[in-house]
């Protein structure tokens, strides 16, 4: 093995952009963080995201960062865009190798340590994906914003501002909820909330779904809430019929959002191992394996 090298993992999703530096020893270095890399946002936009974390991350170690001696395992969503996915290679730098793959299978890896289980990804946008005991790689919903996505930030956050819309027009109660969601949104009137949606994409929804955790307790919510939980339960039954692979439920609202998933998956849900990041950075090490093995 190539010991001069190094390892990157990155994660890229349409809130922000994970990477962990590790070396060929096994050893983590550094992590850092960035902007979006989301490819539907833009693959230049995705690339700045990344090399600005990796030069961070490079920083954090007191390392020089030299991308001929990087070898890069990214789990980015909109990859299955296959023009997307060619303009980003085209726009790479040039490093040691690249391995690129869906979001969702960097998660997975990361959050059952490369073994068979179910992963349910909730962030900015939803994804699930499984792997088998036989190493069958499956993945359903991730079909993007505005029509997919179940139960993500994105989602939540686009029925949410129907709350403040309809507090706006006195079709609903101008509560708590409501005032929070306009202030988030900085829309003083029906006007200016026109104008934030028309600018509005799935970064921007997905900023509001802190608030449907803040205030779980409003019914409007509380209904929200129930019924994400019930997409979460239809993405882990079509995974796993036979009903016995552990399911990690990951992203930033895996957490927030656990309760509600139904009761007759409660008993499989585990913590995941670790991030999409780390899966990322197991893929670049599978990338050097398949490099030495050449």
């Amino acid at each position: 093995m190539n010991h001069d090298l190094y390892l990157i993992g990155v994660d890229g999703g349409g809130t922000g952009t994970r990477v962990v530096l590790g070396d060929t020893h096994g050893r983590e270095l550094a992590q850092a963080t960035a902007g979006p890399s989301g490819l539907g946002l833009g693959v230049t936009n995705a690339w700045q995201s990344i090399q600005t974390a990796c030069a961070e991350a490079f920083g954090h170690a007191g390392i020089a960062l030299d991308w001929s001696r990087c070898v890069l395992g990214c789990g980015l969503a909109g990859v299955n865009n296959r023009d997307w996915l060619a303009a980003f290679r085209a726009q790479a730098p040039n490093t040691a190798a690249l391995a690129i793959e869906w979001d969702a299978y960097t998660t997975l890896l990361g959050a059952h340590g490369g073994a068979p289980g179910v992963m349910v990804a909730l962030g900015t946008g939803s994804v699930a994906a499984a792997l088998s005991a036989d190493g069958d790689f499956r993945a359903v919903s991730g079909y993007g914003f505005p029509s997919g996505d179940e139960a993500s930030g994105a989602w939540l956050g686009l029925r949410l501002i129907v709350h403040a819309q309809h507090a706006f027009d006195g079709r609903g109660p101008m509560d708590d909820l409501a005032h929070d969601l306009l202030a988030q949104t900085g829309a003083q009137d029906h006007d200016g909330l026109v104008v934030w949606l028309c600018e509005a994409n799935q970064t921007a929804y997905a900023r509001l779904a802190p608030l449907a955790i803040e205030h779980r307790k409003n019914p409007f919510v509380a209904r929200l809430l129930d019924e994400a939980g019930v997409e979460i339960g239809k993405m882990i039954a079509a995974l796993d019929r036979t009903g016995k692979l552990p399911v990690a439920l990951c992203g930033g609202l895996g957490a927030p959002l656990r309760d509600y998933v139904p009761r007759v998956y409660q008993r499989r849900l585990r913590e995941p191992l670790a991030d999409s990041a780390h899966g990322g950075l197991y893929l670049a090490r599978l990338e050097l394996e398949r490099l030495d093995g050449r």
